[in-house]
This record gives C-alpha cells, sequence and structure tokens, in this order.
C-alpha cells in the first residue's frame, strides 16, 4: 500500500503522538544491559576486585577478549610491544582503564543496534565514545571522579538509539515515509526520558541516572549537579568536535556551562588542543 499523503508537518505530529503515547503506555522496548557490561560494572566497584577476576569475566565472550585485545593494541594507548593476552593487558592499562574498555566495547554490540540504520548509530555511537572521553578530560581538570564522568559522558544519550528504533519501526506501522531530519527533533526530544527508563532498568548509579536526565537542563537537576554540568560540557565539546558545522566554536564557547562549572577561557583552550585526542580514542574503540 502506498504511503498515506499528508503534510510533512502532519506526519511529524502523527509520528510524535503515536511515539508519546508508546513512552507514556511502557511499551517501549527497552535494551538489555549486555550481561559481560553488567558484570564488569559490577566488579569496577568492588573492593576485592582484582585483574585475574576481570581477565576470566572478559574471557567469557571471546569476540570481546578478541575487540578488548585489539583496542589495547590500538594507537590510543601505543602500548611499547603487542599486547598479546588480557593479563598483559591488565598489567599495561590498570583494572579501571579495562574495565572501561571491556564495558565499552560489550555496549557497542547490544543497546546501540538498530538494523537498518546502521551509519546513524554509527553517528550516535561515536558521539558516545567522544562525550565519555571529554568527560574524563573535564573531570581531570575539576578534580573529580574520572570513571563516573565517562560513564555519564558514554551513557547521557542512550535513549537515542532507541527512540531511533522506535520511531522508525512506528514510521512503517503508520506508513510514513521519514528521514534524518524528520527523526532528530525526535531522538533530541525524548531521549532524555526513555534513556531515565533505561539507567533504572539498568541500575546504574544515580549519578549516572541524573546525568543523563538533566544534562541538557542541569538547571532543574535534583542532585548530582556537577555531573549534569560535566555531561554537558562532554556533550558540547563532541558535538563540535564530530560536527563543527552544527556547533561552531565562537557559539561553543559562549556557552553559560563553562561558567557555571568554573572553567575559563584557557581551560577551554585546553579542552580543545586536547581534540586529537579524543579522535584516536574513539577511532580505536570503533574497531
Amino acid at each position: 500500500m502506498a504511503p498515506d499523503i499528508q503534510t510533512p508537518a502532519a506526519a511529524i505530529d502523527k509520528l510524535e503522538q503515536a511515539l508519546l503515547q508508546k513512552i507514556e503506555q511502557g511499551d517501549v522496548e527497552l535494551p538489555l544491559l549486555p550481561h559481560v557490561a553488567s558484570k564488569v560494572m559490577a566488579l569496577a566497584s568492588d573492593a576485592d576486585a582484582d585483574a585475574a577476576k576481570l581477565s576470566g569475566l572478559i574471557h567469557q565472550d571471546q569476540a570481546l577478549a578478541a575487540h578488548v585485545l585489539r583496542i589495547a593494541n590500538s594507537p590510543a594507548y601505543m602500548p611499547r610491544s603487542p599486547v598479546v593476552s588480557l593479563q598483559h593487558a591488565v598489567a599495561m592499562l590498570g583494572i579501571n582503564l579495562l574495565s572501561e574498555i571491556a564495558f565499552t566495547a560489550s555496549l557497542k554490540n547490544g543497546a546501540f543496534q538498530v538494523p537498518g540504520h546502521e551509519d546513524q548509530v554509527k553517528l550516535l555511537w561515536r558521539h558516545s565514545l567522544a562525550s565519555g572521553s571529554y568527560g574524563k578530560e573535564v573531570a581531570r581538570m575539576r578534580r573529580v571522579n574520572v570513571e563516573t564522568a565517562y560513564l555519564c559522558g558514554l551513557l547521557h544519550g542512550i535513549g537515542k538509539p532507541v527512540i531511533l528504533r522506535a520511531v522508525t519501526t512506528l514510521a512503517k506501522e503508520l506508513k510514513i515515509n521519514v528521514d534524518p531530519e524528520t527523526l532528530q527533533p525526535l531522538i533530541n526530544g525524548y531521549h532524555a526520558r526513555v534513556g531515565t527508563l533505561i539507567a533504572d532498568k539498568w541500575g546504574l548509579p544515580k549519578q549516572v541516572a541524573e546525568a543523563i536526565s538533566y544534562y541538557h537542563d542541569y538547571d532543574h537537576a535534583t542532585a548530582f549537579r556537577q555531573e549534569c554540568l560535566l555531561t554537558c560540557v562532554a556533550d558540547l565539546l563532541s558535538t563540535h568536535i564530530l560536527s563543527p558545522e552544527e556547533l561552531p566554536e565562537e557559539e561553543l564557547r559562549e556557552h553559560p556551562v563553562f561558567a557555571d562549572l568554573n572553567l575559563y577561557p584557557n581551560d577551554i583552550d585546553q579542552l580543545l588542543a586536547g581534540k586529537e585526542k579524543i579522535l584516536t580514542v574513539v577511532n580505536s574503540m570503533n574497531l
């Protein structure tokens, strides 16, 4: 059957109403937290965790183990000699960084999958990686928890691929033609709401859940305002380096979040000067 003939505005409105109804009825399919990612997250907060436990956990998934080793040997980490085993990777990178790599790699193969929209999902994934990496850099500058900042940045847009999948499925059911320009306002408008549902389902730390909900509206955060501010900065910097036409440098520098986080122009200079380092990590994790 041919698609309904209707104005673009009417089609978007119809699609949005259908999406909203699905969200309010709890009918949006939320992804599962990959098993290994869940275990790695628990291990990271375990005071008794050691290299053997982490190595054994990653070894449970041979594809993940191979992926982790490729990343450990990538230009982002520049090993002096080839990393040939997970035990070697632990010795080279440390438990915290290897946990971060394993969590990130397992997440890519789980939540960030929307068949038929691989190119768009790849852009979302690269943005998440860059935001996680920039979150760490801003956290170091502010002398606050780096691991939490990475998780907040990496997961702040976790609702986006879910909204993308839900909207494209609805569009097919309603016989509405959609393009990326049609989808973007819906993804931007509803991803935080769905991301909050995912945070609850996955049992993410409260700081991460709050950053997902309020990074773009940090003045309304009810707790963990600093994490929300950090994530907002990481998101803006990532948008700028990956899509400068979308957020030019002059506009980036004028955003009030930098002043709200007590970051000065020379701090922004330093963060922008680290652009190549961030891109190297993004490219390495995107193997």
